[in-house]
């Protein structure tokens, strides 16, 4: 447990400066120790500097504990870095966890599962066709995806040990019957699963984004490779209703980033609708990852009990305004902590 946390603060662009700030009180009113460190990125200081990020600000970044990470806009321009890739490699964020569970709500969407579900996709975070190894000319594109030992041992430990904290059940996600590449990592993740008496199974990514719409509650904790695990995650956010209630983590050894899954969407920013949950829901896994279960558990059960008040926003078939849905998580947590 940390007994002084600095956390850099990345509201970013879009919807992040609208749903940030919340989860930043919720912070506060679930009684955590920290210090806020702002740190200003993005296409908005792109815009106006001609750089999204300076290597100040990834000093500044290394000099905290930890990172609760808004939205980026990413232009079309070939010359713009991306930030949170960059971020990633950087400070070796090489594991990106993301947890899915249905809610006991109704939503207006008709993809949203029947029965109860609860999983994590465990994805690697810095390599595959993420990596950022392109080469671009007149007549052709070529990105490389490259997939490493110990890239793909590192993710499998962090898969077996998050399963075996749950229903000790392991996916590995890949595509092996067509690229060697999966082929690979599927081998290692197989290994590293025998060597710690992970019980596991396998299937191929397009079967199981197939599978996972149809039975989600079969499945405990998935691992898988950078884009495999970007694409499926989006596709897991149907199933609960809401992109606006995924959160995210992205650990390394060292360093650890807590965002919403959800971009800036800059179509809805500024008018206070925007769901703040998922960012509140990342500040969750925050408090997790410091060893704050209590303050955690706390968060998510201010996050249940306003959605089962009906308190949503319009994502979810409700009407409740950004501050009105914050405003109701961090007065439960003070009512609570009274």
């Amino acid at each position: 447990m940390v007994s002084l946390m600095k956390v850099a603060v990345i509201e970013g662009d879009g919807v992040g400066h609208e749903v940030i700030p919340p989860a930043v009180d919720v912070l506060k009113a679930a009684g955590l120790n920290f210090e806020i460190v702002p740190v200003e990125v993005g296409y908005g200081k792109w815009e106006r500097t001609g750089r999204a990020m300076d290597e100040s600000d990834l000093d500044v970044m290394r000099d905290c504990d930890c990172i609760l990470f808004g939205a980026i806009t990413t232009p079309s321009d070939p010359n713009y870095q991306s930030v949170l890739l960059r971020i990633r490699r950087e400070l070796d964020l090489y594991a990106n966890v993301r947890p899915f569970r249905s809610l006991n709500i109704p939503v207006d969407t008709p993809y949203v599962a029947r029965q109860p579900f609860d999983f994590i996709i465990v994805r690697e975070n810095t390599e595959g066709l993420y990596g950022g190894k392109e080469e671009i000319g007149e007549d052709r594109a070529t990105s490389i995806r490259t997939i490493t030992r110990k890239g793909s041992e590192r993710i499998a430990r962090i898969a077996c040990k998050i399963a075996q904290e749950r229903k000790n059940r392991l996916t590995i996600v890949h595509k092996a019957n067509v690229l060697r590449s999966c082929s690979f990592f599927r081998e290692v993740c197989i290994k590293v699963a025998q060597e710690h008496d992970i019980p596991f199974d396998e299937g191929l990514v397009d079967s199981m984004a197939y599978n996972l719409i149809l039975f989600p509650h079969k499945y405990d904790v998935l691992v898988t490779t950078n884009l495999f695990g970007d694409i499926l995650s989006d596709l897991s956010a149907a199933l609960v209703g809401s992109l606006g209630l995924c959160p995210s983590a992205n650990i390394g050894d060292k360093y650890a980033l807590f965002e919403p899954v959800h971009g800036s969407a800059p179509d809805i920013a500024g008018r206070d609708v925007a769901n703040p949950l998922a960012a509140i829901l990342s500040a969750r896994l925050m408090l997790e990852w410091a060893g704050e279960q209590e303050k955690a558990g706390l968060v998510q059960q201010a996050v249940d009990h306003v959605l089962e008040m009906g308190i949503k926003t319009a994502d979810l078939g409700g009407h409740a305004s950004t501050k009105e849905v914050s405003d109701a998580v961090v007065g439960y947590i003070a009512n609570v902590r009274r």
